[in-house]
């Protein structure tokens, strides 16, 4: 590894520590001031009574916990004294639902959100925001778990977009859709195998855009519980793009439609 790779890598190392905090007096503490939290790993066996104080009350606070092997511990941590415990701290606390329809609703405009089922790479995420943000989009949601959260590496690649943009996280994608639907808004999910086009789909009402993980696409219960697939016309002999690319091809249809 040359001068100048040992530098990027240690840039992305710095990037992927931001926000990090180790060892459980330092996670208590951070949970009882309200930082917000995205999510809570613990040494996976451990039966220590304030490890499961510690998790106890990252569910409280709406953070996803995950059991943990110690050595992938280690490899996070930077003080080198984690103590079995690391808190991810998001950058923004996260919205509701319910605050990204009301977004639209103060605005006098159809809803146009973008659902990320389990997008795991934070710079795709992150680009996913910056792209909703300047598209018009009332906001993103994501899932609790399997899914990056709004952690420092997310908002640099979003260029400052998570400031502006509410970002919902759910519990259960497949029941927040169902209450979008509720809500009157129409979910179009992306899928290569769908019949109907983007450019055949009406994108001018309330519409949600699923948009599915970078390997797998939707899973199947998000899959089933869409109003409508829709596909991006693809040439050539691949038949998918960037889990961000596909969010922007189909925001802007929805801005193009919305604006004609």
């Amino acid at each position: 590894m040359d001068k100048r790779d040992r530098k990027k890598d240690w840039q992305e190392r710095q990037e992927e520590n931001d926000g990090v905090i180790e060892g459980r007096n330092a996670v208590i503490e951070a949970l009882r001031a309200g930082t917000p939290i995205d999510k809570v790993y613990i040494a996976k066996g451990e039966t220590d009574a304030a490890l499961g104080h510690i998790a106890a009350k990252a569910r409280e606070a709406g953070a996803a916990v995950v059991d943990c092997d110690r050595r992938k511990l280690d490899g996070m941590s930077v003080t080198h004294a984690h103590q079995g415990v690391i808190a991810i701290a998001a950058v923004r606390a996260y919205a509701s639902v319910a605050d990204i329809l009301n977004a639209a609703r103060e605005k006098g405009e159809a809803p146009l959100i973008v659902v990320c089922d389990e997008l795991s790479d934070p710079h795709n995420l992150g680009a996913v925001i910056r792209t909703a943000y300047c598209a018009g989009a009332h906001g993103v949601i994501i899932p609790k778990r399997r899914s990056a959260g709004l952690t420092a590496v997310v908002a640099k690649t979003s260029a400052g977009a998570v400031s502006h943009l509410p970002v919902a996280k759910v519990a259960n994608l497949t029941a927040c859709l169902k209450e979008l639907k509720e809500a009157g808004v129409w979910v179009f999910g992306t899928a290569a195998d769908a019949k109907q086009t983007m450019y055949q789909a009406d994108l001018k009402g309330p519409a949600a855009i699923v948009i599915g993980s970078e390997g797998e696409g939707m899973s199947r219960l998000v899959r089933e519980t869409c109003d409508v697939l829709v596909s991006i016309p693809m040439k050539g002999e691949l038949n998918s793009l960037n889990a961000s690319a596909s969010a922007a091809i189909l925001l802007y249809e929805a801005v193009r439609q919305r604006e004609a």
